[in-house]
């Protein structure tokens, strides 16, 4: 689904991943789930373009639901997978610290968990290799990602902010639809190592100039990343 020149997103609100078209190539941010690959085809085939012309993949964190289809495209095309090198052992193997299990109504969690059943998440294709990453490096890909460092959800969680986007890609830093309440709006995510680390790291939007806020999970937020922590933290205690 084209959101703007140059940005697309696949998936859904339940859980996306995002696209940077440009002339020299793509950019993946966040993979989704190992199913979304044919999302993933099917909409680099309405640009006229193949997985070929896919130059990267950069994961804002290295959670199952963010990894899904990169390592298949690094294996089969090549692509180079950047991740946060906090995050790094995350995404090549699950390796993570437990969290408290947050607040859920039957619903939404049987629909998160079924979609994420069609979508093939089980068992988790882990990425063998990664590219480490870290606060501030602009990345040499189309729509010149610039790493921002998010830590909360994850230790490496990041956001990546392409002005060609006019984006930033925040990954499970906030949310604007939880998965397991259905709850709408910007508020935290779930399953968050540390939530008042995620919080404070939300400060660090504040400078950067886009209009549009994609998270993992919800509908993309048209509006200010300066405004996105008040915002967040409000939804919080609502």
């Amino acid at each position: 689904m084209k959101l703007a020149p140059h940005l697309h997103r696949i998936g859904n609100d339940i859980v996306a991943a995002y696209l940077i078209v440009t002339d020299d190539g793509v950019t993946v941010v966040d993979a989704g789930l190992p199913g979304h690959y044919g999302d993933l085809v099917r909409e680099l085939k309405s640009l006229g373009l193949t997985p070929a012309d896919v130059k990267g993949v950069v994961l804002t964190h290295g959670d199952s639901d963010h990894i899904g289809f990169a390592e298949r495209l690094r294996r089969d095309h090549g692509v180079p997978v950047y991740v946060h090198e906090a995050d790094a052992e995350r995404a090549r193997s699950g390796e993570k610290g437990k969290v408290e299990m947050p607040p859920m109504k039957l619903g939404p969690t049987v629909g998160f968990f079924a979609y994420a059943l069609r979508k093939r998440a089980m068992p988790t294709k882990y990425v063998t290799e990664v590219v480490e990453v870290h606060d501030g490096d602009v990345l040499e890909l189309p729509g010149s990602p610039v790493i921002v460092g998010m830590p909360g959800h994850s230790a490496g969680s990041i956001a990546v902010y392409s002005a060609l986007a006019d984006a930033v890609f925040v990954g499970d830093a906030l949310t604007t639809r939880h998965v397991l309440t259905g709850r709408a709006g910007l508020q935290p995510a779930p399953f968050t190592d540390d939530p008042a680390e995620a919080l404070d790291s939300l400060d660090r939007l504040s400078g950067l100039q886009a209009s549009w806020v994609l998270p993992g999970h919800g509908t993309p937020w048209r509006g200010s990343p300066a405004d996105v922590a008040a915002e967040v933290r409000k939804g919080g205690a609502a």
